[in-house]
């Protein structure tokens, strides 16, 4: 009897303990207020690119100017992985690439079969510019050139590999047109300085550190895409915009080349109420020297182009934002 009122009183005990661990009752979630406080997680990208400071500065300035505020800046691996968070709940704001939102809205490309209707948008920010590179002694110098070489095309699945994949098409020019090599950005600049390669897609802000490297040692060059090229393809995908590469961004590219570029952008989903999303912005668009002070690129950054390439509907917040004088 002793043994069994022993073993009944331990687990009474061990019961109690896990009904206090598994509530998780301290555990604050994303978004919600506690206290006074408003949680907001903000999914950047890896800590040596891009998104990782701007989120960081992004966190500061909503600290600093939305009332209760406490956001935090995580890294994350980047726009897909980012449209994954947001829609499971585990982030409240996220940097994205506005043709990867396009996609995860539509159900189309690496969202076949998952569509994410949830997803709004806040602002555009910046162009991640599609940079067509090769070198000099490969000869190619225009789009017609590149079929039958050595083209990498970007990570398998990746907004880069679709990038490449739409402008070839629109040139004509198929994967059964050229020998397809999937390599992220570095790994493709690295086969094109070994010779590996003929041709890299890299989808990045310019000046992009890797084709930086690559100039140093071998003579760059940079494919453009025209005008009516460009026209046609953002007639058949509104997430692109044009811009200009210009003169001596890189070492020995003397002339502008006409580029397109998608758009790095801040989605939240339809759990966001429209009074935070104009909280948002009006904190960021107020406080954009500290964005410009967190990375180059924030120089980009301006409310009259934060509509620009916008490929999913706007936060009601934000919608009233821009429409304010």
């Amino acid at each position: 009897m002793k043994k069994l009122l022993a073993f009944l009183l331990a687990f009474c005990v061990i019961g109690s303990v896990l009904a206090g661990c598994g509530g998780g009752g301290d555990k604050k979630d994303a978004g919600k207020a506690d206290g006074g406080k408003k949680f907001i997680n903000i999914a950047t990208g890896g800590t040596a690119g891009t998104y990782y400071p701007l989120g960081g500065a992004l966190a500061d300035i909503l600290n600093k100017n939305i009332k209760g505020a406490n956001a935090s800046a995580q890294s994350t691996g980047a726009s897909v992985a980012n449209v994954n968070l947001l829609k499971d709940g585990k982030v409240d704001i996220a940097f994205i690439q506005n043709d990867i939102a396009y996609y995860a809205v539509n159900g189309v490309e690496m969202f076949k079969d998952k569509k994410v209707p949830s997803l709004k948008g806040l602002a555009t920010l910046y162009p991640e510019t599609i940079q067509i590179v090769t070198t000099k002694k490969t000869g190619v110098k225009t789009l017609a050139d590149i079929k039958g070489k050595r083209v990498a095309v970007g990570a398998a699945g990746s907004g880069t590999e679709a990038n490449a994949r739409q402008i070839l098409n629109m040139a004509g020019i198929t994967y059964k047109d050229i020998k397809v090599q999937y390599l992220s950005f570095g790994e493709a600049a690295s086969a094109l300085k070994d010779g590996n390669v003929d041709v890299a897609f890299v989808t990045a802000g310019h000046p992009t550190a890797a084709i930086q490297d690559l100039s140093t040692q071998h003579e760059v060059v940079l494919i453009p895409v025209d005008a009516a090229m460009a026209d046609k393809l953002i007639a058949k995908y509104p997430y692109y915009t044009k811009l200009v590469i210009p003169a001596n961004t890189y070492n020995k590219v003397a002339a502008d080349t006409p580029a397109v570029a998608v758009r790095c952008m801040l989605a939240v989903t339809d759990k966001m109420d429209a009074d935070t999303g104009y909280a948002v912005v009006k904190a960021l668009y107020g406080n954009l020297d500290r964005m410009k002070a967190a990375h180059n690129v924030g120089k980009n950054i301006t409310k009259a182009s934060a509509q620009d390439g916008m490929s999913i509907p706007l936060n009601a917040g934000a919608e009233k934002f821009f429409k304010e004088k």
